[in-house]
């Protein structure tokens, strides 16, 4: 069995994928209409799909937090935010004002929460920190204790399960194929769990001191290419990007943050 060749997004250089993206989401919250957001989502959502490969079904179930976060925007501005003509929505009148600018803000969110999971699912952590360290000047410190945070969050999932397990094997009141789900059962687990951390994050600290970390210059085992084509890239992407505002200036749609105050 071969393995799976990287897509175009994760063959990007981090640390330009990292600037960026927080170049669009910084530029994203200076805009109040919702067609400029509303495009730029879809565009982002596009090149998941097709560049990043990314599965359609984990793309849906990473947008659910951002879109439950999205949808409150709309209806606390819907519902606090009077001025324009009235619309009609079923057994609801709401203002024009409130409408189109929740609906702003909300696919401002989507858009925002798009381009950080071209960050998420389409970059490897280790190869993320090791850019920084490369190109952004990121200390080493600081990075080897990013990826120990990072591993111990990645382990808390297994460990956890092992801990249930344990609790479902010592319990004589169990049903066969189901963990015990009382909250005094659910607490020692998590009480479990999190000595369990903090005994790996000593661990894991002492095995970075002997070491040698910070001690001094350290050489890279695995170091990330910074090309012509990152910087191409990215260049693509941000004119992109002043192409659609362009666009929405001619078309006149394009509001400012001066909308939220009007």
């Amino acid at each position: 069995m071969t393995a799976r060749s990287p897509s175009v997004l994760e063959l990007w250089n981090p640390t330009v994928k990292l600037a960026t993206v927080l170049l669009l989401s910084t530029g994203a919250l200076l805009v109040t209409d919702p067609v400029t957001p509303a495009t730029a989502w879809l565009l982002t959502v596009a090149a998941l799909l097709a560049l990043g490969r990314v599965p359609v079904r984990t793309l849906a179930l990473a947008h659910v937090p951002f879109g439950v976060f999205a949808s409150s925007l709309l209806v606390v501005n819907v519902v606090t935010r009077p001025g324009g003509d009235d619309v009609v929505l079923g057994p609801l009148t709401v203002g024009a004002d409130g409408l189109t600018i929740g609906a702003a803000l909300a696919l401002r969110t989507l858009f925002v929460g798009a381009l950080s999971l071209v960050l998420v699912l389409t970059t490897d952590p280790v190869r993320l920190m090791t850019s920084l360290h490369e190109h952004a000047r990121l200390p080493a410190t600081w990075t080897f204790a990013v990826l120990a945070a990072h591993r111990l969050l990645v382990e808390l999932p297994d460990a956890w399960h092992t801990i249930r397990c344990a609790q479902a094997v010592r319990d004589p009141r169990r049903r066969r194929g189901r963990l015990p789900r009382s909250p005094r059962s659910l607490g020692a687990a998590a009480f479990a769990l999190l000595v369990g951390a903090v005994r790996r994050s000593e661990r894991l600290t002492v095995a970075l001191e002997s070491r040698g970390l910070g001690s001094g210059p350290r050489t890279t085992s695995r170091p990330v290419p910074l090309g012509v084509p990152d910087v191409v890239a990215a260049g693509a992407v941000l004119a992109l990007a002043g192409a659609l505002v362009a666009v929405g200036v001619v078309a006149g749609w394009l509001r400012g943050i001066g909308a939220l105050t009007a």
